[in-house]
């Protein structure tokens, strides 16, 4: 009886246990209390900026201004957004993989396009690759790789395929870590 028992019990631990570490670990905006009141004017937290009555928000008259959601993130400031996995490139020469270089790539997007750029991660990961797989073929990667003009041509070419996807919203091509290793 018990040997029955014991894995619908661990079962049910288990889901407990993950339900909980779920509610406790999930975004912060999600922990506010769902009948708390609205919040109001200067007194909204940046995550709660947009629920503020429309005849409190900012007109530009003045009124507003000075808000911790201006100070943190003034109207206009471009979003960084990093790509979730690393692009791995191998070099080859002659059939054979002489080495492999890792990128993280982030964009910077004109305000409100975070989303568009993770709607459009797939298009622009294959874009990415096909960009870092000819400059891979060209040599990009071998020798003083992290050159400034290595690098600017990179920066450059990237930042015309993240345009082919999502257009103007895509302003600069962030590399935020790049290592190579040998074979």
């Amino acid at each position: 009886m018990m040997r029955k028992l014991l894995p619908i019990l661990l079962a049910i631990l288990g889901l407990a246990v993950g339900v909980g570490a779920g509610y406790v670990l999930r975004h912060p905006a999600e922990n506010a209390a769902p009948d708390a009141a609205p919040c109001t004017g200067a007194e909204c937290p940046p995550s709660q900026e947009g629920t503020a009555l429309p005849s409190e928000k900012d007109t530009g008259s003045g009124h507003g201004a000075g808000s911790e959601g201006d100070k943190e993130k003034p109207e206009g400031a471009p979003e960084y957004v990093k790509l979730n996995n690393q692009f791995i490139v191998p070099d080859m020469r002659d059939g054979k993989v002489i080495s492999l270089t890792v990128l993280s790539i982030g964009i910077e997007t004109v305000p409100g396009g975070t989303e568009k750029v993770f709607d459009a991660e797939p298009k622009l990961r294959d874009t990415f690759l096909q960009i870092l797989f000819d400059h891979a073929n060209a040599g990009g990667f071998r020798g003083d790789f992290t050159s400034a003009g290595k690098m600017e041509d990179l920066r450059r070419a990237l930042l015309e395929g993240s345009r082919s996807v999502l257009g103007a919203q895509a302003r600069a091509v962030l590399i935020s870590d790049i290592m190579r290793q040998d074979r």
